[in-house]
């Protein structure tokens, strides 16, 4: 069974590092059931084992911690729906590269419950949307801001960290770093979009989408 879990205050990131491994390290040892928790962070950059100091273009502004996970420089705060994914991938078919497709999977099939297109895009970590409603890049294809973030890390077949959906962050928040990276494209929020989607309904449709409930 995979235990859901809700925190329903902003959860510091260092304590929610140390649960993780905790929990990881009982799962591991069978003394604990797989957990998928759901939070929100205060403001705050994490580095993944890729970031670049050069990405963290105003490192005062909010608090930088070292991550442990994939990717680069990412922002958590308020408004912003982070998924933790503890499971072994012992009872998920034993392939990192299926379950991370399948954790991708698990965003576009809760964006699309918001009729909300999410893409992946090669080269470029996360999942996307076509912003049509912006003049179109000099090419001439369309602008596309990223809307959700995935960092994963995998130690012994148990999987920790995540994905972050923006639901109605601070967007301005992001201007402390490059995101990931990225500098030729932008960050979005589903209230951005101009979807009235509270996180409670990101909730829903998270469970209502997720491949490893069983449901």
């Amino acid at each position: 069974m995979v235990e859901w879990t809700l925190s329903d205050t902003l959860v510091p990131y260092p304590e929610a590092l140390r649960h993780m491994e905790d929990r990881a390290a009982a799962i591991r040892a069978g003394t604990a059931s797989e957990q998928i928790w759901l939070l929100e962070h205060p403001p705050l950059y994490t580095a993944g084992t890729s970031a670049d100091i050069r990405d963290l273009t105003d490192p005062d502004r909010f608090p930088v911690y070292d991550a442990g996970r994939g990717g680069q420089y990412t922002y958590h705060g308020p408004g912003q729906r982070i998924a933790y994914v503890m499971l072994d991938l012992t009872n998920h078919g034993r392939d990192v590269r299926q379950f991370v497709t399948e954790v991708e999977d698990w965003v576009i099939a809760t964006l699309d419950e918001f009729n909300v297109k999410g893409e992946r895009r090669a080269g470029r970590v996360g999942v996307w949307v076509e912003r049509h409603d912006k003049p179109p890049m000099a090419d001439g294809s369309p602008r596309e801001d990223k809307v959700a973030a995935i960092g994963l890390r995998i130690r012994k077949w148990v999987s920790f960290h995540g994905v972050s959906i923006n639901v109605d962050p601070d967007l301005t928040h992001f201007d402390g770093i490059v995101p990931c990276g990225i500098r030729d494209h932008g960050v979005t929020s589903l209230v951005d979009l101009g979807l009235p989607v509270t996180m409670e309904d990101v909730d829903v449709a998270l469970r209502r989408t997720c491949p490893f409930l069983g449901n």
